[in-house]
């Protein structure tokens, strides 16, 4: 029997992380043994922003999202909804 590639189904895993420091409570992320993001999810914050977020990360590699994302800060405050969600990213 010949298996291609288009007929292997990777698996998921999501990454639920608390982060520290926004309004969100919660980060769930969906990612697929490629190590490729294939959903972001926030609980509580700002739905519009998390959104997109999520539309921006969606089939990015882990890592250029953490390499993207790392460091940005949300006004006065030392982190953002970006930087945890690289940190959450990170935890994998």
């Amino acid at each position: 029997m010949i298996i291609k590639s288009s007929d292997i189904i990777s698996r998921m895993r999501t990454i639920v992380y608390k982060p520290h420091g926004i309004c969100a409570f919660e980060i769930m992320i969906d990612i697929d043994d490629d190590d490729t993001v294939q959903a972001v999810r926030f609980a509580g914050g700002c739905d519009g922003n998390h959104k997109g977020l999520d539309a921006l990360c969606r089939g990015m590699k882990a890592d250029e999202v953490v390499k993207r994302l790392e460091g940005i800060k949300c006004g006065y405050k030392s982190t953002s909804c970006p930087d945890q969600l690289a940190k959450a990213l990170k935890t994998r």
